[in-house]
């Protein structure tokens, strides 16, 4: 149990919280939302004891535990590799274990007859009891898992951790908080450095977590399918609703329509009121009836209406006339150095079309888009756009690559348009920056300030083929809406990279997949895209395969019968013999392996007795000799846990493919 008790914080003149109280119970998930600004990382912060606050304003269970995920995280403690810093979140079952071979150690060396030998055994006991309690045979398999689960590979393990990018560093956070499994765990956009594969695996794990989790997430569809609480601050206030985003977006309506009818009820009842107490002040004979009736205004508890918060409201201006073809690629490759991104890639899309760009990091996403604006040179192959198309390109580094030296204005006046002075102001003033707000340094602007700007200045540019870099990095949920409403009526083409599975489903038409170094293009929204790779790992066919490597639609009749009828059971007959064939030895190997580990316990048992006899302690010389072969095959038995882990761990593998 956690809870937040009459919470106030506040700069300035400004409350960013204003009597706040809540409560967190065990396995609750709870979406943290608002507008940037509105305090939800602080909020975090506090509730994680990383801010402080006022004692017994936020009071924690004596046993709970806290797990805090940043937004940004620049590097670990040095000299420890990848799989080290990960393995490091079972610090506590490790020293465990350490302690253990030291109070074994001194045993060999203490007289069995002291007291302090009595002590030792009873500490021993302990410590191995805390083993026993614990996942700690299993934390090799654990750790691995998880890592993977994130995206790393077997490769990266014994890098220098601190060798990876930030996004990267970010993921090896939340691995090891993944592993630490705290009662309490505080995530601050854990989507915002995830591909879709990766963040579909997050998504899986966390709805089997044990523990009470908060996130915060501009990421609709995952706030959707974890959360069961949303928690709302605006303008210092916290309001709880039941259900996930998209139910506490129709309580909300709902409310404020209650509350908007109540207020109209209640000022129209409070005007008549007033309108018969000055009508009737100066008559005696009303006197009675008039005071009544001040009586009542005096006695009614007002209904204020909520603030609303501002949002973002603008539409693209129509877009110029334009030929059928929009862009098209034949063979297109691109390489850094003896890395090959991609090679050889074909699409085209027509005027109109909205495409999704997708794949895991470093697959090339960013790259191929880049290309595509003009902003990289690709080595070899051809890039066409059809006739009068112009475009413009949106980076997710774009808001950090503005002038920081000049003003709002100025960096919108920069775009070569047709825009007036006061046009270019009123588009400003949809994105938020009005009055003394566009002679602000672009230096002063926050994060998600930039971010508007940067779209703003995108806008601006005139263009049919719009090409954007995850856009909705560091935009406020209402303002994501804003936009993906304004690229739902867009009558141009899109290319957009986005993770946010939510804003890019509601208007992309096709899916452009890039997988290792090639390109497929699918017919449809992501939700489609991500049923087809479902469908094609449970079945594990050669649509599977048809589906991959090949650039028409998945769903064309010329595709579906490749793989239908006979044909298909063949395949997937000779599959499921192949696969089978390999599991023979491995079960072979993982029944071997039980009966050493059982012999070796019986023996691990044995000296158990043996140790626990008083009589062997007299003798100094048998005592030492059994006390080291007890350490030796105490050793002996975790490695063959670790085996047995490893090749059961291949065996459901096999067995899930073969299914």
């Amino acid at each position: 149990m956690l809870n937040i008790n009459n919470l106030n914080l506040q700069f300035g003149k400004k409350h960013l919280f204003k009597d706040i109280s809540a409560s967190i119970n065990e396995m609750e998930r709870i979406g943290l939302i608002g507008v940037n600004g509105t305090g939800k990382s602080t909020l975090l912060k506090m509730l994680a004891d990383i801010s402080e606050t006022d004692h017994g304003v936020i009071t924690r269970s004596k046993r709970a535990t806290i797990g805090y995920l940043p937004q940004e995280i620049n590097s670990f403690l040095p000299g420890r590799t990848l799989y080290q810093e990960a393995e490091s979140a079972f610090a506590h079952l490790i020293k465990v274990q350490k302690d253990i071979e030291d109070v074994n150690h001194q045993l060999s060396t203490v007289d069995p007859q002291s007291s302090y030998f009595s002590d030792l055994l009873h500490q021993q006991g302990e410590l191995q009891q805390q083993l026993d309690d614990s996942d700690f045979f299993q934390i090799q398999a654990k750790t691995k898992t998880v890592l993977h689960g994130l995206g790393f590979k077997t490769s990266d393990f014994e890098k220098d951790c601190n060798s990876f990018s930030g996004g990267w560093l970010m993921r090896l956070m939340l691995a090891k908080l993944l592993l630490m499994r705290p009662s309490f765990l505080f995530l601050d956009e854990p989507t915002n450095h995830l591909d879709i594969g990766t963040l579909t695996w997050l998504e899986d794990f966390l709805k089997n977590y044990h523990g009470a989790l908060i996130i915060i997430s501009h990421d609709r569809a995952f706030l959707d399918n974890l959360t069961g609480i949303t928690w709302e601050l605006s303008l210092g206030k916290l309001t709880a609703y039941r259900g996930n985003y998209s139910k506490y977006v129709l309580e909300k309506e709902i409310r404020m329509q209650v509350q908007r009818s109540a207020y109209t009820n209640q000022q129209a009842k409070i005007q008549q009121t007033m309108r018969f107490v000055t009508k009737f002040r100066a008559k005696s004979t009303k006197a009675k009836q008039v005071q009544s009736r001040v009586k009542q205004l005096e006695k009614i508890d007002l209904i204020e209406l909520e603030e609303t918060e501002q949002k973002i409201s603008f539409r693209f201006p129509p877009s110029a006339p334009s030929g059928r073809l929009a862009v098209a690629t034949e063979k297109l490759s691109k390489s850094f150095d003896s890395f090959q991104v991609f090679k050889d890639i074909n699409f085209e899309f027509d005027r109109g079309d909205k495409i999704a760009v997708i794949g895991v990091n470093g697959a090339g996403k960013s790259t191929l888009v880049k290309i595509m604006a003009g902003l990289i040179k690709h080595d070899s192959g051809q890039i066409r756009t059809g006739h009068n198309v112009k475009v413009s390109y949106f980076g997710q580094h774009q808001a950090q690559d503005l002038c920081k030296d000049i003003t709002v204005l100025q960096t919108m006046e920069q775009v070569d348009s047709d825009h007036t002075i006061s046009g270019v102001r009123s588009l400003l003033g949809a994105f938020l920056f009005r009055g003394d707000d566009v002679d602000k340094k672009v230096m002063v602007l926050s994060g998600g300030e930039k971010s508007r700007l940067a779209l703003a200045k995108m806008i601006a540019t005139p263009a049919n083929l719009l090409i954007m870099d995850e856009p909705t990095n560091h935009l406020d949920m209402m303002s994501q809406e804003v936009l993906q409403e304004a690229l739902s009526q867009y009558d141009g083409t899109i290319m957009v990279v986005s993770h946010n599975r939510h804003f890019a489903d509601s208007f992309v038409n096709k899916v452009l997949e890039i997988k290792d170094g090639k390109a497929i293009v699918y017919d449809g929204n992501i939700s489609y895209y991500l049923s087809k790779i479902r469908e094609a790992q449970e079945t594990a066919t050669p649509a599977a395969n048809t589906i991959k490597n090949t650039i028409t639609s998945p769903s064309s009749p010329q595709s579906d019968k490749k793989v239908s009828g006979k044909e298909a059971r063949q395949a997937k007959a000779l599959l499921r013999q192949k696969r089978n064939k390999n599991l023979g030895p491995l079960k072979k190997n993982l029944a071997n392996l039980e009966n050493e580990i059982e012999a070796i316990e019986a023996q691990k048992q044995e000296l158990e007795e043996a140790l626990a006899d008083p009589d062997l302690y007299n003798d100094q010389d048998a005592f030492t000799e059994k006390s080291k072969l007890y350490s030796q095959i105490d050793s002996r038995l975790k490695r063959r846990y670790t085996s047995w882990e490893d090749i059961q761990e291949k065996i459901e593998k096999l067995e899930e493919e073969i299914s």
